[in-house]
């Protein structure tokens, strides 16, 4: 079988759906501190000429950045993990460090659109269901919805 979004490690198919993010919490931090020693540098200069409010609103903007890029933080690692091992198939997904896990049994799974072509993908059974597709543009989901029924199938 030749998947598109998928690896195939020995008897386990597994998919990574991810956001798409330039930088790293870690890389983040860095910036942040990197912004931070620039901006109170340079208002520290001008509180030394006599311009004291420069420091100040220098303090005001790096608490607004910062609130950004915690925001942006704690959702740069969100992401949905699929893979079929062992007859049944697992989703996983990740929101702001709080897990969503569902196990289903292979032969009892149906993966459909929820509402139409485009929109996120039901995976269900066993009286449980749940989306997937997030970080998948929408006129890639039927192909990863095709690729989840073909590797059903062939498992």
């Amino acid at each position: 079988m030749v998947f598109r979004f998928a690896t195939v490690q020995g008897k386990t198919i597994q998919w990574f759906l991810r956001r798409n993010c330039a930088l790293t919490p870690t890389q983040l931090g860095w910036f942040y501190l990197s912004l931070c020693v620039v901006s109170l540098g340079i208002g520290a200069v001008f509180w030394f000429q006599g311009a004291v409010l420069v420091l100040w609103f220098a303090w005001a903007e790096l608490l607004a950045v910062g609130a950004a890029f915690l925001l942006y933080a704690r959702h740069a690692t969100d992401g949905e993990r699929i893979y079929l091992q062992d007859g049944r198939l697992v989703v996983e997904f990740e929101n702001a460090g709080r897990l969503e896990r569902a196990e289903f049994r292979r032969e009892w799974v149906r993966v459909e659109p929820r509402l139409g072509d485009r929109s996120l993908i039901e995976v269900s059974g066993q009286g449980r269901s749940i989306d997937v597709g997030r970080f998948v543009r929408p006129e890639l989901r039927p192909v990863l919805a095709k690729e989840i029924r073909m590797a059903l199938r062939g498992a």
